[in-house]
């Protein structure tokens, strides 16, 4: 099928999907597959698996659109779901039981079985393809066209953006399959007091200033400058948040013109960019401004690190604010700032959804049922948005008061994909192996490696990405415009 297509006009609101925290020190997951082998399966799974639901179906027959559910009108509805997800962490605390056990106060009939997934983006897709996940689960990076091969049409996607926010993340031709447990706006998280004993005065608002301050912490604290996470893996996908909005402050860029762009990697010359975003990792880890030891980072460790003031910074999403300041006794030390960069005199900061709550196709009619019930009161009346210091999915809900350093930044959401390409991104970032995203958490590992080892420079690392690119938009016909 060839790819090639007209950029058109006609834009809708739509945001990138960003990563929760999904790692913990307990692996409650089972066997994990290779994350391209997987990924096979679970295409080859959807071209193999009849569709349960039209995609011009904006529900199912015989279940509620989630718009229709009342919670009030289902609290002696019974059935027994599972819910598969990837905060493990939320699992050991116990703060999981103790929302399922509110749960069932109103709605004591249905009973819910969670599991905490810790390498979720492989185990996920792993799940799928073999269809033993359960009723309600994170959605993976599975290709747009395959969404109601998996999961159940949950309503018009024009109607539902009228009461919740960032919606169209996960829908297909006018549909949503997916609903964001919450919002995430992408910043970096840091130590406030780390900051002020470095003798940093007002947050940095470019690379180049972040840099600097930076090496201050070095040279005034004991403090690690910058905590890569690089063992954990996941965290490193992180930093790929920033590659749209952030870098360049065009809310189009990251799911219409990216595929399309011919040199996306140069260096603009003037500290944005894709180039200067992965500048700031490069650099620190050059300059020894990351930890002593890359290799032995410690995910769970480094949030109490933080909090003790051991760490200046680490480029993480919002979501992280809150496990930062509950994992010690100081965290009113913790902020959480934009990212470091200024595009024509203005910071962009990109909100959006993140991990979406999705319903199996093949459950039943009861368990697809309870399962929209569970998520709406997820999201309703769980708090838990609030508690991880999360934008609330629910246009007027609750927000927490962490972004006050947001103050004055635009904040933009990506726009959707142009109608017909909705799946190139994907595509592009399958055969390019670069997976912006989408769990493309090797090559930004792999910045680090060369900036430790000396063995690449960046430039060079900028020009196999586009090799990587260029070749990629030939092999799937995509046509370059910019």
């Amino acid at each position: 099928m060839k790819l090639r297509k007209a950029l058109a006009l006609g834009l809708a609101a739509a945001m990138t999907v960003s990563m929760i925290g999904c790692g913990s020190t307990a692996d409650t997951s089972t066997d994990t597959a290779d994350t391209t082998e997987a990924a096979e399966e679970t295409t080859e799974a959807a071209d193999t698996t009849e569709e349960s639901t039209e995609s011009a179906d904006a529900t199912t027959d015989g279940v509620p659109g989630y718009l229709d559910i009342n919670l009030d009108d289902y609290t002696d509805l019974t059935a027994s779901i599972k819910f598969l997800h990837c905060r493990t962490d939320r699992e050991e605390d116990g703060s999981m039981a103790e929302m399922i056990a509110k749960f069932n106060e109103k709605f004591p009939n249905i009973e819910v079985k969670t599991e905490g997934v810790t390498d979720y983006a492989e185990d996920a897709l792993l799940r799928l393809s073999q269809g033993n996940w359960g009723d309600v689960m994170w959605i993976p990076a599975v290709d747009k066209k395959d969404l109601s091969s998996y999961f159940m049409p949950l309503g018009s996607t024009e109607e539902m953006s009228k009461s919740l926010n960032f919606v169209d993340s996960w829908s297909y031709d006018g549909i949503s399959y997916g609903i964001p447990v919450w919002g995430n706006a992408q910043g970096v998280v840091y130590n406030k007091a780390v900051f002020e004993a470095a003798g940093i005065t007002e947050l940095p608002t470019t690379p180049t200033e972040f840099l600097e301050d930076l090496q201050l912490i070095k040279d005034n604290t004991d403090a690690i400058p910058l905590y890569t996470n690089y063992a954990a893996g996941w965290t490193m996908g992180a930093w790929d948040a920033y590659v749209g909005v952030v870098s360049n402050g065009d809310a189009t860029y990251m799911n219409q013109k990216f595929v399309h762009t011919a040199n996306p990697f140069d260096d603009p010359g003037d500290d944005t960019g894709i180039y200067n975003l992965y500048r700031i990792l490069y650099d620190a880890v050059a300059n020894g401004l990351i930890e002593d030891d890359y290799t032995t980072t410690d995910w769970e460790g480094c949030k109490g690190m933080i909090n003790n003031g051991e760490i200046g910074a680490m480029v993480l999403g919002s979501w992280a604010y809150s496990q930062m300041v509950e994992a010690g006794d100081h965290g009113d030390d913790i902020g959480y700032m934009p990212f470091p960069m200024t595009v024509g005199g203005t910071q962009y900061a990109l909100a959006g959804g993140d991990y979406n709550y999705a319903v199996n196709i093949n459950s039943s009619d009861e368990n697809k049922t309870a399962s929209l019930v569970f998520i709406k009161w997820m999201l309703e009346e769980s708090g838990w948005s609030v508690r991880e210091g999360c934008y609330s999915t629910v246009i007027g809900g609750e927000n927490p008061d962490m972004y006050s350093a947001f103050d004055g930044c635009e904040m933009l959401s990506d726009e959707a994909a142009i109608a017909g390409e909705e799946d190139f991104l994907n595509e592009m970032n399958a055969e390019s192996e670069l997976s912006f995203n989408a769990g493309g958490n090797a090559k930004v590992q792999s910045i680090v490696e060369a900036a430790a080892t000396g063995s690449k420079s960046l430039d060079d690392i900028m020009a196999d990405w586009t090799t990587a690119w260029n070749d990629a938009q030939d092999e799937l016909e995509i046509e370059v415009l910019y």
